[in-house]
């Protein structure tokens, strides 16, 4: 695993092939894995997890960071965990 310093998600989650609002799910149960400043990417090939991660974030008051894709050029979003 990555370390939060290097930039990278300390936890990724493999949503890939779950619809909406699953990704988001499995991000708030899995949000408390990884410590507080560290960061966790959500995979996922769903197009709604686009715009439902960053409202997530805003509800829940954790930082997204952005979106980028991982090594197989699926859209990854990336969350810090601020509490």
């Amino acid at each position: 695993m990555s370390t939060a310093d290097d930039g990278q998600p300390v936890l990724e989650l493999d949503c890939r092939t779950m619809m909406c609002p699953m990704p988001v799910i499995e991000l708030a149960r899995h949000l408390a894995d990884v410590e507080v400043g560290e960061l966790i990417g959500v995979v996922a090939h769903d197009s709604a997890a686009a715009v439902d991660v960053p409202a997530w974030c805003r509800m829940k008051g954790q930082d997204y960071v952005g979106a980028d894709v991982t090594d197989d050029g699926a859209p990854r979003y990336v969350v810090r965990r601020l509490s």
